[in-house]
């Protein structure tokens, strides 16, 4: 049985209700993937999380470590939610979450359609 180390930072528990929402927050355009998190809390780039998604679908909660890489300005541009950008850390549980979003994803990952991020 294999330790596994402690989270370091902020723990989000972020929960993804369904395959739109997924795609709306998912960001394949960040090496190793990412997620669109919606908080209301400040954040600064750069700040260690720790991701506990919940994404429908799938029996377990994937516990991701993450960092910030983009915040959503205070002043919104129209439509625009507020959160953060978490870039999924390069190691196992990062890889799996990204394997598990874009096989739940497919195809519609080369979507046009509008995200929370683009």
């Amino acid at each position: 049985m294999s330790e596994q180390a402690a989270p370091r930072g902020v723990v989000l528990p972020v929960n993804i209700p369904s395959r739109s929402s997924l795609y709306a927050a998912y960001m394949s355009f960040v090496k190793g993937g990412g997620i669109f998190v919606p908080t209301n809390k400040k954040h600064a780039l750069g700040e260690e999380v720790f991701l506990l998604l919940t994404i429908k679908d799938v029996p377990d909660r994937l516990p991701v470590q993450g960092k910030i890489i983009w915040v959503t300005p205070e002043v919104l541009q129209a439509g625009r939610i507020k959160g953060i950008g978490v870039q999924f850390a390069d190691n196992e549980a990062g890889q799996k979450a990204q394997q598990i979003i874009e096989k739940i994803l497919g195809r519609h990952i080369a979507s046009d359609r509008p995200t929370h991020t683009l």
